[in-house]
């Protein structure tokens, strides 16, 4: 029962992640913004509609978090030539020690998007960045998919073309994909949301995505280190995702 208690909370974690905020648990974290719409004529990509890209995160502290770093917020400004883009930022604890890291969505001018992950000790994380200018990545969640103890992250790399979904860890000073599926997607161009989500169906976690061509809900395991995938129904839009049969 604790097992499935902590499962159930990670993937309340992990869910859709609408506007530029997200809420934390209180004690390590309140809340997690992005911060500073950047204007940047240089980039334009405008992949997520009217949200703008983002220049800074912010971060407020709960108790706990004020006890690892002084002061009441923590700001983690971009690099020059990179900029945050992104619905939200994330919660989730990647490597179990009991604190929440912050999942965003980095993108660089010359290299396209990568996976951040940021401790509350400053430390960061990331996947390699795709390679290629304007060349997003859509978060789905955060989940123990495989039952080792360890959270993994699922995401669908460039969205809009590539369409694949790749599970990574969190390995040392870097987020390593462990195993991923083609023909997958969570994102439409121009969207100002993130669809999919991570849910137990028949008990066990399961990523949940569209096909490549929007019209199946297809659920994904990590199994035996493989993403193994199956069709759990039609796709009629956003709101299909909530009422898979089998799936809570």
């Amino acid at each position: 029962m604790r097992r499935a208690a902590a499962l159930v909370a990670a993937l309340f974690l992990a869910g859709p992640a609408f506007g530029r905020c997200v809420t934390g648990d209180g004690d390590w974290i309140t809340r997690a913004c992005y911060d500073r719409p950047k204007s940047d004529d240089l980039y334009r990509h405008d992949i997520l509609g009217r949200t703008p890209e983002w220049s800074r995160l912010v971060v407020t502290l709960g108790p706990k978090g004020r006890a690892v770093r002084t002061g009441a917020a923590l700001a983690f400004p971009v690099a020059r030539r990179r900029l945050y883009e992104d619905v939200a930022p994330r919660l989730a604890d990647l490597d179990g020690d009991g604190r929440p890291e912050i999942i965003a969505v980095e993108s660089d001018h010359r290299r396209g998007a990568r996976l951040l992950a940021l401790f509350l000790d400053g430390r960061s994380a990331a996947t390699p960045f795709i390679g290629t200018p304007r060349r997003w990545l859509a978060p789905v969640g955060v989940a123990d998919l495989d039952g080792d103890g360890q959270a993994e992250i699922a995401y669908v790399e460039a969205p809009h073309l590539g369409k694949v979904l790749k599970i990574a860890l969190l390995d040392a000073n870097a987020i390593r994909v462990v195993a991923e599926a083609p023909g997958l997607t969570n994102h439409r161009v121009g969207d100002d949301f993130i669809q999919g989500r991570i849910a137990l169906c028949d008990g066990r976690p399961t990523v949940l995505t569209a096909n490549a061509g929007w019209s199946r809900i297809i659920g994904t395991r990590l199994e035996d280190g493989r993403a193994v995938s199956r069709d759990l129904g039609p796709y009629a839009g956003p709101e299909s995702f909530a009422d898979v049969p089998g799936c809570e």
